[in-house]
This record gives C-alpha cells, sequence and structure tokens, in this order.
C-alpha cells in the first residue's frame, strides 16, 4: 500500500478544518434545542464502535494497522463487523459528526462528506485491494453481504 497517512491524522485535519471553517464562515450557523446532547449522544455511539471493532480486531488476534492490511492474520466477519466494514472509520465520521454539531455550523457537513470521500478514495480502496489478495473469495463474498459504511 503505497499512502501512509493514517486514518487518525486524515481525522485530525478533518476535524481542524471543521473549527477553521465554523470559526471564520460568516454563515451558516445553526442551533436548535437538545443539539449538545445529540452531539453527546453520537460521540458515545462512535466511542462504542471504536470499543467493539478494535475488541474484534484483539481477540481474533489480528492487526488493526490501517497503513499494513496485508498482515491481517484473520479475517474479522462477526460482531459489529456483521453490519458495516469499517466500524472504525464510521466511529471516526461520527465523532466529526458531532464535533460539526458541537461548533454549529451547517457547512460542517460538507467537510464530513469530504471525509468520507478521501477515506473511500485514498484508504478504504487500498486496503480492500490488499485484503482481497491476502483472503481472496472469502473477502468478496463479505464485501457483497456488508456495506462498507452503513
Amino acid at each position: 500500500m503505497k499512502y501512509k497517512l493514517p486514518p487518525v491524522v486524515v481525522f485530525m485535519v478533518f476535524g481542524l478544518l471543521m473549527y477553521l471553517l465554523a470559526s471564520y464562515l460568516p454563515v451558516g450557523n445553526f442551533d436548535f434545542f437538545g443539539r449538545y446532547p445529540l452531539a453527546i449522544g453520537i460521540s458515545g455511539i462512535a466511542l462504542l464502535l471504536a470499543l467493539l471493532s478494535l475488541y474484534q480486531f484483539a481477540r481474533a488476534k489480528t492487526t488493526v494497522d490501517p497503513i499494513k492490511p496485508s498482515k491481517a492474520s484473520v479475517l474479522v466477519v462477526s460482531g459489529i463487523y456483521q453490519y458495516t466494514r469499517n466500524p472504525m472509520y464510521l466511529a471516526l465520521l461520527l465523532i466529526l459528526i458531532a464535533i460539526g454539531l458541537k461548533l454549529g455550523n451547517a457547512f460542517n457537513t460538507i467537510i464530513a462528506a469530504g471525509f468520507v470521500y478521501f477515506m473511500n478514495h485514498f484508504q478504504i480502496k487500498k486496503e480492500e485491494e490488499a485484503l482481497l489478495k491476502l483472503f481472496g473469495k472469502d473477502y468478496r463474498l463479505y464485501c457483497k453481504a456488508v456495506r462498507r459504511w452503513f
């Protein structure tokens, strides 16, 4: 895999972009009753997703290193992985959505969508290629059965 930027760094860059946009764009601000509790709830779901997915990888004794997916020793397809192929990235997206809610600027949805595009194009596709080489037909069937994000 040629791409070497860790997803957590990508997440932080997009989070910073959200902050800058909310701080300096004079339009797009919003507020509604329950905005902060909703952001906290979404963050809680994200944390649960991240912990479940990390636990499943640890239990399967396989790598969580997104830069070297070819080092995976087991294809994890049970638990949370029956519903999403990328729960760790989904957790990062949910945190970005929660940050967008906290910052209260509607244009942050564009940045969250940009995160999805970036991850699909530069990270996930490369991981999928490596996993297809490693696990072949089993991975192809898994991809047909389970969606990439939700």
